[in-house]
């Protein structure tokens, strides 16, 4: 097999391949590996090899009831442990502790029969949007190596739309699976709270707000693999019950007529830029074109109180981070990222009762969305205001930098987050990502289709998000989308 015919296939396609016999799995790690070495100095979307793990694993064998035997795969530098191996988190202060055991997700993902050979790069702890961590160096996108492609999953989207592999492992805390899937022109689909597992060593990072998952080419690869990954562990805190029928096949079953009501104005207030707004009016002609209706409504959610919500949260699990590494390690604060400071600084700058009380405010947001979903099946958004950003188009300003950390020294970090205009400056860090927040504070399904690309040849996916347990229909309504417009089949220059 040569690299052209392995990207024609997807991981249950490549794993069918396994099965029949008509393809070693060494062969495929062998490519893999090949083309990692090959996309690697260009956009840096791996932090760790594992090699001769992967190559070891190859010898073991595996069973015909595995979805995915002997099929490549990366997981995620980021709560997506590896059992004797660091999980740095995008963060040079963890980049030699040994992880004690698997992550549940990690462990299921081996059951299932796949062959792990490396770790993606990640913004220090997946607390930013685009993936350009100091420990590591940014990592690119493959549609144009001077654009980001998103983040925190950053990493494993690079590598998917490279070519390394067709599926690799991704989390969502604030949009992280979404954001890269939709710079990259992928499929990312985020699971309801509870669906998946975040333990051992973790319950549910900040109250199930977190989600672990993976970035694709196919919708029917996720659907697979939220089958694999899907389901509680003794350890869980909570029980979802599981769906009627698997996934992959419900899948396959047309969603019906669904009402979908569509945005685009950001939630926030912040400026979008009109191939965003083209990409979702793209979506409601082709949605309409399928049989469902569609009507454009009101963003159905205050988007500046989610916000502020979403971190006071936020900022506070930064300073919890912060300080348990540094008690773990005996690292400094200094040790970390100029913003990874500000944010830990904020964080601890806000009392137990103002974080209770914005946990209290989720459920505000929870009914309001509720109340849509009693009239709409689905709320399609733009995934991002505007098509991939240029690399270091984020970065805080040096004079900024220097502020904030005179600020944290003084202790007076709670002034500064009650600054008015500290207060827009934070919004407008979100500027490019207002819409993805929604799902994770209010625990519902949500998803980035890549059905848009720009005149510039950018992807640009369009969100949908879900009601309470509606997987399911969002991945049935995927399907059809993708059956009706294919995008397995475009991949960017440096795939060719």
């Amino acid at each position: 097999m040569h690299f052209q015919e392995y990207v024609q296939f997807d991981a249950l396609g490549l794993a069918d391949l396994v099965r029949r016999g008509e393809v070693h799995p060494s062969e495929l790690l062998a490519l893999a590996m090949q083309r990692a070495d090959a996309v690697q100095p260009v956009l840096n979307p791996i932090v760790m090899r594992m090699d001769e793990i992967a190559r070891q694993r190859c010898t073991e064998g595996f069973e015909t009831h595995q979805p995915f035997a002997g099929v490549p795969f990366l997981v995620k530098d980021l709560f997506q442990d590896y059992a004797g191996l660091p999980s740095s988190f995008g963060s040079q202060a963890m980049r030699q502790i040994p992880a004690p055991q698997h992550a549940d997700v990690v462990r299921r993902w081996l059951d299932a029969g796949v062959v792990i050979f490396g770790k993606t790069n990640t913004p220090e702890f997946g607390a930013r949007n685009v993936t350009e961590p100091k420990a590591f160096g940014p990592t690119r996108n493959p549609w144009d190596p001077l654009r980001t492609p998103g983040g925190s999953s950053g990493g494993s989207a690079s590598a998917v739309a490279a070519g390394v592999v067709p599926m690799a492992g991704a989390n969502d805390g604030g949009g992280s699976i979404r954001i890269p899937a939709a710079a990259c022109g992928l499929f990312g689909f985020k699971a309801g709270r509870g669906r998946i597992p975040s333990g051992p060593l973790m319950a549910e990072g900040m109250n199930g707000a977190v989600v672990q998952g993976v970035v694709s080419r196919s919708v029917q690869d996720t659907a697979a693999m939220l089958d694999v990954l899907q389901g509680p562990e003794a350890h869980a805190p909570y029980y979802m019950a599981p769906p009627e029928q698997p996934y992959l096949s419900t899948m396959r079953t047309a969603p019906g007529r669904l009402r979908i009501g569509f945005s685009t104005a950001s939630p926030t207030g912040t400026p979008v830029d009109p191939q965003a707004i083209a990409a979702v009016q793209d979506a409601a002609r082709l949605l309409e074109s399928l049989g469902h209706h569609v009507e454009e409504v009101d963003t159905p959610f205050d988007g500046v109180a989610l916000a502020e919500d979403f971190l006071t949260a936020w900022f506070c699990v930064q300073a919890m981070m912060v300080d348990s590494i540094c008690e773990l390690t005996g690292v400094r604060v200094s040790d970390f990222e100029p913003d990874t400071r500000l944010m830990a600084a904020l964080g601890r700058s806000m009392s137990a009762l103002k974080l209770l009380r914005c946990e209290g405010r989720w459920n505000d947001h929870n009914i309001r969305l509720a109340q849509f979903h009693s009239q709409f099946d689905m709320w399609l958004s733009p995934t991002l205001s505007a098509p991939p950003l240029k690399v270091g188009e984020l970065d805080t300003p040096w004079v900024l930098n220097a502020v904030s950390d005179l600020v944290t020294r003084l202790g007076l970090a709670g002034m500064l987050r009650e600054a008015p205009a500290f207060k827009r400056t934070i919004l407008q860090n979100l500027g490019w990502t207002p819409y993805t927040q929604l799902a994770n504070l209010t625990g519902r399904p949500a998803m980035s289709v890549p059905l848009y690309w720009t005149p510039d040849g950018l992807p640009l996916g369009v969100q949908f998000v879900a009601g309470l347990n509606g997987e399911a229909r969002l991945l049935q309504l995927a399907h059809q989308l993708e059956t009706a417009r294919p995008w397995f089949d475009k991949r960017p220059a440096v795939n060719t």
